[in-house]
């Protein structure tokens, strides 16, 4: 048996996790700063690094004596490395160096994206690559050609604000709390639409061609602007949180079928925290049944924000093909960058 700790802080979540063989979570523990950002709605570099400086000791205690193992029974220590808050990383970084030097453990340098695709090998068998990896969260928009583990192709990207980003700034216009996304998602639930009521937000980017693939919402978020000053105060909060999650995810489908349809690949991981929203889920669900797609994505709504548990097993994985880092890695803030082995 493999058994290895992933260590994630690469924003607003400082999280340990132990996983054994890759596959099988031991033990899981997150410390979230939402309450902590709340008041900003949005997540304060520097209030986030301080917190997981704070807390990080702490959250390793517990999930070492949640899994009931010692260090000495590590195989590896898997970090998220990129991108993310380069404070925040900083100290996830400290803690994998520290435990690697004390006892003598191999450190695998995480690529936090392509970590959230990763983890849906918790809950099962994982997608055959190549594959389609569509991340959406409260910082990107894209999709990615995933050809094997550590190597992913971008094929489409937001050119302004990210999907998760529009739920929490929508929310912000609506006066309803952060992050955004679940009270959106409530009211949406609330509404039904009469027959033949139009969309009050126009189509997104309907002006691209079919071989073009992006994903833009500050749009949609001005759109809702400009109506809640047109309807001077006479709000239905419900109504404008259907069409605008009608409106953004059409998007999202949209874009999907001209990757498929683009790359030729049916099988779809779809990852991050906007895919806890379930009336997305059943988009997609749909979609791939109608298809004929081999959709995945992460069933347990803990596994769609930043945890340790996706870290770990991707580190399992890229341990498994040698691609370990020294003490003296490399964090970045951006996306993609080389590694000093």
């Amino acid at each position: 048996m493999v058994y290895g700790i992933g260590i994630e802080s690469s924003c607003d979540e400082t999280s340990v996790a132990i996983v054994r063989d890759g596959q099988e979570l031991i033990s899981l523990q997150i410390y979230s700063q939402i309450e902590t950002h709340k008041k900003y709605r949005g997540v304060v570099p520097e209030i986030a690094s301080r917190a997981h400086l704070e807390t990080i000791n702490s959250v390793y205690e517990r999930a070492m004596e949640e899994a009931k193992i010692s260090p000495a029974e590590l195989s590896y220590i898997a970090v998220t490395a990129f991108p993310g808050l380069m404070g925040s990383l900083m100290i996830g970084a400290q803690l994998a160096r520290c435990l690697s030097l004390v006892h003598n453990l191999p450190i695998v340098a995480v690529n936090h994206l392509e970590a959230h695709f990763a983890v849906v090998g918790l809950e099962g068998s994982l997608p055959s690559f190549p594959c389609l990896g569509v991340l959406l969260s409260g910082g990107n928009s894209s999709i990615y050609e995933y050809k094997t583990f550590g190597t992913m192709e971008l094929l489409a990207d937001t050119r302004d604000d990210s999907l998760g980003e529009a739920f929490d700034k929508v929310s912000s216009l609506l006066g309803l709390p952060y992050p955004g996304g679940p009270y959106i998602e409530r009211e949406a639930n609330l509404y039904q639409p009469k027959q033949g009521e139009k969309n009050p937000f126009p189509k997104l980017l309907k002006e691209d061609k079919a071989g073009e693939i992006r994903f833009s919402y500050s749009g949609l978020k001005t759109a809702v602007l400009y109506h809640l000053k047109s309807i001077e105060g006479n709000v239905n909060i419900p109504r404008l949180c259907y069409y605008f999650q009608k409106t953004a995810f059409e998007l999202v489908i949209r874009n999907l079928k001209k990757a498929v349809s683009l790359t030729g690949l049916q099988t779809i991981v779809c990852a991050g925290g906007v895919l806890a929203n379930e009336t997305l889920r059943n988009l997609l669900e749909t979609e791939a049944k109608s298809h004929g797609w081999k959709l995945f994505y992460p069933r347990k709504k803990i596994y769609c924000t930043d945890n340790g548990a996706m870290v770990a097993s991707l580190g399992y994985h890229l341990w498994k093909k040698n691609k370990t880092v020294g003490l003296n890695f490399k964090i970045s803030p951006k996306r993609s960058f080389e590694q000093t082995l």
